[in-house]
C-alpha cells in the first residue's frame, strides 16, 4: 500500500472513531444549542429547533444523558443552552450538574423551546435558533453530527464552511474490500494504537455497565441467562448490552463509527469477545478492529450516516469480518462473510434510536457470525440472486443503492406514524 493510501485510510480512522456522550443525535442537537448560546452570550428566551426527519425520528425514544430521565429535541436542546460547553464537541453536556437538570426541567415545562420538521434537507440537518430581546444566534449542523456548516449572529452570517469538510478529512471513496485488508495487515500499531485503544477502553467499560446494572429491556442480560458459555451468545450479549445502557441515557462515552455510538459498540465488542476467547493477543486484536471499522464505514459511505436501513446490519457484518480475521481469513473468506450477513438482515428497518436497537444489534451479529462459519465451510448465498452478486463490492453498492435510495419512501412513512401524521 502507498503512504498516500495508508495516510488516507489513517486519517479516516482519526477523523470517524471519536468518543461521543449518548445517543449521537440529541447530543448534536445539544451541541447546536450550546455553541449559539455561547454565540448568544446569555440564556434565551426563547430556542426553536428546526431539524430533519431522521433526528427527529433518532431523538425521541432515547434517555438524554445527564437529563434526569428526560426524552426529546426539546430537553437536549434546553439542556444545551443551560450546561452545554461547546469545546466539548460530542461530550457537550457531560458536566452537567443536578442544578443544570432542575433548570432544564423548569424551562421544558415552560415550554421555553419548539421543534418544527424542517423538509427538503439532507438526512443530517439541525438548526437552533435562540433569541433573547432584541438579540438572535443561529448554528446549523450538517453531514456529520459535530460539523456545523454556518453560524448567524442577529441575523448576520458570521461564520460558513462547506457540508462536507474537505481539508482534512479522509477521502472514503477510496475504500475497498481488498485494501482494508492490506491495511490491517500492513498498519504500524503505534499509528493506530490510540485510536483503537480508546475504543476498546470507551466500549469495553459501556457494555459492561449494561450486563451489570439493569438499564433499558436488558437485552445483553437476557441474551447471557441464555447461554453465558456460548462464545457467539457472549459476543451477541456484549455488543446489545452496551447499547441497552446507551439508549437509556448512560453517560459513558462511547467510540462512535459512522456517526453512531450503537454501531461503535457494535464493530467493537464481538471482536473483543472473540480474541479474549482465542487468547489474542492486543496486535492482532487491533489489526482486526481496524478492519472492522473502515469495513463498517465502507458499507455506510453507500447508504449515508442517517436512513431507513438499521446501521446495526453493517456494522454486525463487519464484526464478523474482524472475527474471521482473528481466525486467519483471507479475502475471499472475508468477502463471503460481508454478503452472507447482508444478504441475510439487509433491510432492517430504522424506526429511531430506541431500547430496541439492542435487539436489532444482537441480530446483526447474530447473521454476521452464521456468515462467517458459512464462509469457511465455502458456503455463500448463490450469487445472482436478489441483492446478492459475486463481486462483493458491487453486492455493497446494490444494498447502498436500496438502503439510500429505494428506503426513502420508508424512512418518510415510519417518521409519519411516530409523529402521528
Amino acid at each position: 500500500m502507498n503512504q498516500l493510501q495508508y495516510d488516507n485510510y489513517l486519517n479516516i480512522l482519526k477523523e470517524e472513531l471519536i468518543p461521543a456522550m449518548g445517543c449521537t443525535e440529541p447530543i448534536a442537537i445539544a451541541l447546536a444549542a450550546a455553541k449559539a448560546r455561547q454565540i448568544l452570550g446569555e440564556m434565551p428566551e426563547h430556542i426553536m429547533i428546526r431539524c430533519s426527519g431522521n433526528i427527529i425520528k433518532n431523538v425521541k425514544g432515547v434517555v438524554v444523558p445527564n437529563s434526569g430521565g428526560q426524552k426529546g429535541v426539546e430537553v437536549a436542546a434546553i439542556l444545551g443552552a443551560v450546561a452545554g460547553k461547546p469545546d466539548l464537541d460530542l461530550q457537550v453536556i457531560s458536566q452537567a450538574t443536578d442544578e443544570d437538570i432542575k433548570i432544564t426541567r423548569s424551562l421544558y415545562q415552560k415550554g421555553i423551546c419548539t421543534c418544527e420538521l424542517e423538509k427538503g434537507v439532507e438526512n443530517l440537518y439541525i438548526r437552533a435558533f435562540l433569541t433573547a430581546g432584541s438579540k438572535s444566534a443561529a448554528v446549523e449542523i450538517q453531514t456529520k453530527h459535530n460539523h456545523i456548516s454556518k453560524i448567524e449572529k442577529n441575523n448576520k452570517l458570521i461564520f460558513q464552511q462547506s457540508n462536507i469538510q474537505t481539508n482534512t478529512s479522509g477521502d472514503k471513496t477510496q475504500l475497498n474490500i481488498r485494501n482494508i485488508l492490506d491495511f490491517a495487515n500492513e498498519v504500524k500499531i503505534k499509528d493506530i494504537e490510540e485510536i483503537i485503544g480508546r475504543q476498546v477502553e470507551y466500549n469495553s467499560a459501556i457494555s459492561e455497565e449494561g450486563l451489570v446494572h439493569n438499564w433499558s429491556s436488558q437485552v445483553g442480560q437476557t441474551l447471557m441467562l441464555l447461554g453465558k458459555n456460548d462464545i457467539r451468545i457472549k459476543a451477541r450479549a456484549a455488543a446489545a448490552a452496551g447499547s441497552d445502557a446507551r439508549m437509556d441515557g448512560c453517560p459513558l462515552p462511547v467510540i462512535i463509527n459512522s456517526g453512531s455510538g450503537n454501531q461503535g459498540i457494535t464493530c467493537t465488542m464481538p471482536v473483543v469477545v472473540y480474541a479474549k476467547d482465542l487468547k489474542a493477543g492486543k496486535e492482532i486484536l487491533y489489526r482486526a478492529l481496524v478492519l472492522t471499522n473502515l469495513l463498517s464505514l465502507h458499507q455506510k459511505r453507500y447508504i449515508g450516516n442517517l436512513s431507513a436501513y438499521c446501521g446495526a446490519v453493517s456494522a454486525g457484518a463487519a464484526a464478523a469480518c474482524g472475527i474471521a480475521y482473528l481466525h486467519g481469513a483471507d479475502y475471499d473468506i472475508i468477502g463471503k462473510t460481508l454478503i452472507n450477513a447482508i444478504g441475510n438482515v439487509g433491510g432492517i428497518v430504522c424506526d429511531g434510536a430506541k431500547a430496541s436497537c439492542a435487539a436489532k444489534i444482537s441480530s446483526a451479529v447474530d447473521a454476521g457470525i452464521l456468515g462467517y462459519e458459512m464462509a469457511v465451510r465455502n458456503l455463500s448465498f448463490p450469487f445472482g440472486e436478489g441483492l446478492v452478486e459475486e463481486d462483493y463490492e458491487q453486492t455493497l453498492k446494490n444494498i447502498g443503492r436500496m438502503g439510500r435510495q429505494g428506503m426513502k419512501s420508508t424512512d418518510i412513512e415510519i417518521l409519519n406514524i411516530m409523529i402521528g401524521q
